[in-house]
């Protein structure tokens, strides 16, 4: 990860480098300049990340790095992101929130939505830290949630890979009921890849056993973003 992240500020800083040597841009005020070269980093970002980490079994990571707007449009919906991602925090103190990108990142481990061996139940601590984070959720609308739950690696690659699946849907459906609309959500099963923790000990498979959400700007807020932007 830390490579991951040298790598793409190194591309950010050439980006920015190139740029503001052109002429077009060195005549531009500062919004105008921001938004050049914030395009254009965004550009070489979105490919760098999308190949680097968007081939990562389609984690949630690489779902939040995928796709990126660049410029002005994209620092107003980083904004909104930094807002939601505070929401979520704030809702949820035992979530591991990473901002990155555009987006958002959300591990619901143990302490909030884990689950027992060989189970795709629902707790009911999972159930009321649930209703936390889908309040954020109905607060935030113009969103887009996709859904990866894991398991850890004991048992056969594909039972883990429908049992994964089955948990990611169990919160989907969880969610669904208390009022976010389910179109908003995506639901994958990632079996025992990308584990976070090691799997031999009884401690760090409870930590594998996990779903994770991946969180970016739905169409609405990407318009409203470029709307934004254009009055600058």
């Amino acid at each position: 990860m830390k490579k991951l992240n040298v790598y793409v500020l190194t591309t950010a800083m050439l980006a920015g480098t190139f740029l503001t040597g052109c002429s077009s841009v060195k005549n531009a005020n500062n919004t105008q300049k921001g938004a050049v070269v914030g395009a254009t980093a965004g550009a070489v970002l979105g490919g760098v990340l999308g190949n680097n980490v968007g081939n990562k079994n389609n984690s949630a990571l690489g779902a939040v790095l995928g796709g990126v707007i660049g410029g002005t449009a994209g620092a107003v919906i980083g904004k909104n992101m930094d807002k939601q991602a505070q929401e979520i925090e704030t809702a949820l103190p035992g979530a591991q929130v990473e901002r990155v990108g555009e987006g958002i990142k959300v591990i619901l481990n143990e302490n909030t939505v884990n689950f027992n061996f060989d189970s795709a139940e629902l707790t009911s601590t999972a159930k009321a830290n649930l209703d936390k984070i889908a309040k954020v959720f109905i607060d935030n609308p113009k969103t887009l949630i996709t859904l990866y739950g894991y398991t850890d690696s004991v048992g056969k690659d594909e039972y883990n890979l429908k049992l994964s699946r089955t948990r990611a849907n169990a919160v989907r459906s969880y969610l669904g009921s208390k009022g976010i609309g389910v179109k908003r959500i995506t639901a994958q099963g990632m079996g025992e890849a990308d584990p976070i923790a090691s799997n031999d000990t009884d401690a760090g498979r409870a930590k594998n056993r996990r779903v994770e959400f991946g969180i970016i700007a739905n169409q609405d807020m990407i318009e409203d973003a470029r709307k934004e932007a254009a009055r600058y």
